[in-house]
């Protein structure tokens, strides 16, 4: 009988906010891996809608059935330099890259290039993204909700009403 090994993965992105296509994705991950990091990129310039705290929050609380029945420990951390050092500090041998369309593979192809220079033990795993999620971006579902859009078809309810919140504090 073969020995199974651990496989520790990592899922970096900037989350803000969680959307029904990252959790599509941490879904997908989470069948791939023992121990999966997601990661809250932070990046000084940037200024996100939601806290690393929130957003921590809120995916946790998306994958939290999943990533139970699925067997997955899943660790949320933030981090502030080059995803793939990150990756290689929390012992990962997989890096999760989402794919929604063609304009996402060959940016993320020449990312995994670079990222398989600076790190040749660190595999690259490119997932699609399911049909009905493909269109959905953080950058639009913040840009649809501040303009008074109905997010709900986009985001897990808890997100939705945060939105809300969030925006309904900042007027």
């Amino acid at each position: 009988m073969p020995v199974k090994t651990s496989r520790t993965a990592f899922y970096a992105g900037s989350f803000d906010p969680v959307t029904n296509g990252h959790v599509d994705l941490l879904r997908h991950a989470c069948r791939l891996a023992d121990h999966l990091y997601v990661a809250i990129g932070i990046h000084p310039g940037k200024t996100p809608l939601f806290t690393a705290e929130e957003r921590a929050d809120m995916i946790k609380e998306a994958c939290k059935g999943f990533a139970v029945s699925e067997g997955t420990e899943v660790e949320v951390m933030t981090f502030d330099g080059l995803a793939v050092e990150a990756a290689k500090s929390k012992g990962a041998t997989v890096l999760i890259r989402g794919l929604r369309d063609g304009t996402d593979l060959d940016y993320e192809m020449q990312m995994a290039g670079m990222n398989q220079s600076l790190a040749p033990d660190i595999q690259t795993v490119f997932l699609p993204s399911s049909p009905m999620v493909r269109p959905i971006t953080a950058t639009l579902v913040r840009q649809i909700a501040m303009m008074g859009g109905d997010v709900s078809a986009f985001v897990p309810d808890f997100v939705a009403a945060g939105l809300k919140h969030k925006l309904a504090a900042s007027r």
